[in-house]
């Protein structure tokens, strides 16, 4: 089975354990960490991370949680720009950090691309005022395990969006060499870790309940 999909499977087991709070305590932080929806998922290199963040999304959902979101693998300014024109404006970004070359090819694209299509994304977030999220949900397997040896892909994702964010949010074991905490403390950007997979349910939840 792919890592991912175990992912997944450990998340969806999760929904028995959810809980409710008023938000998120991030790294440093006495005041609770809050974003608002609807919210547009995306990645910045093609990873499988966005689809962990949608099952969650939909496990909330299920609680009578009003979390309006899309997914889009390959979103652009003119998607923020259509929301707003809508008038039902994204009020968070999610950007998925982590690279995969896999993925990459199936859409035919490269680092490059997905470096510029982030940073392009930021700047018109920064415009309409969403608030990015910029986070990392594979731990260590993403960032080092599953890299070929001299590919960087991850490592620019990560450089791409991480110094840039409103909030990030990673799984801890994924920052084990203090990589985000070094990025949170020199922009001062709240950081939330989630121990386990399983905490991602009730951490989303408890940065989206109002």
């Amino acid at each position: 089975m792919r890592t991912w999909l175990k992912t997944v499977t450990v998340v969806a087991a999760a929904a028995a354990v959810v809980v409710c709070g008023a938000g998120v305590l991030a790294a440093g932080q006495d005041r609770p960490v809050k974003a608002e929806t609807p919210a547009l998922i995306t990645s910045c290199g093609q990873s499988p991370g966005p689809t962990t963040i949608k099952v969650v999304m939909e496990m909330l959902k299920k609680k009578n949680l009003r979390l309006d979101y899309d997914i889009d693998p390959l979103a652009t300014p003119a998607t923020l720009q259509a929301k707003a024109k809508a008038g039902t404006p994204y009020r968070s970004l999610i950007i998925v950090m982590g690279a995969s070359l896999k993925g990459m090819g199936a859409a035919g694209i490269a680092i490059e691309d997905e470096l510029k299509r982030a940073s392009e994304l930021i700047a018109e977030a920064r415009k309409e005022g969403v608030k990015i999220i910029g986070a990392h949900v594979e731990g260590l397997k993403r960032r080092a395990q599953g890299a070929a040896a001299g590919d960087t892909t991850d490592e620019q994702s990560i450089d791409a969006v991480a110094p840039n964010a409103d909030i990030l949010l990673v799984y801890k074991e994924g920052n084990s060499d203090g990589r985000f905490t070094a990025i949170s403390k020199g922009k001062k950007i709240p950081l939330i870790e989630f121990a386990q997979m399983m905490d991602l349910v009730p951490t989303l939840e408890k940065l989206y309940a109002k």
